[in-house]
């Protein structure tokens, strides 16, 4: 059985490194993807996919990178089902497994 998945898009805000109760680092990030077809008014609509990366790719992220970047993610979805007043939600989010940087920081000197 597979559960892998690859997206490139945009990054929709600029993204923040949070911190759980047990020291773990991660950031939640979103990707702007548009889709490959036109709708019945003859514009590309955009899917707007949250993600989540953990520890030094989520560093690596919120430091090379910004809003309106193109990253690329590879990973896997992940279901989580949780109770909110009684019922049962269940949720879908993408864990990037790995980040690629398809933009890079403005007038950074490679040197640095």
């Amino acid at each position: 059985m597979l559960n892998q998945l690859i997206l490139v898009g945009r990054l929709a805000r600029v993204p923040q490194l949070k911190e759980t109760e047990h020291k773990k680092k991660y950031s939640r990030i979103t990707l702007a993807v548009p889709r490959s077809f036109k709708n019945m008014d003859g514009n590309y609509d955009t899917d707007f996919i949250d993600c989540t990366l953990w520890d030094h790719i989520a560093k690596n992220t919120v430091e090379y990178c910004k809003c309106g970047d193109v990253i690329g993610v590879r990973g896997r979805l992940q279901s989580n089902i949780y109770e909110k007043e009684g019922k049962k939600v269940y949720t879908l989010e993408v864990v990037a497994e790995k980040i690629t940087f398809l933009t890079s920081k403005e007038n950074k000197n490679i040197t640095e």
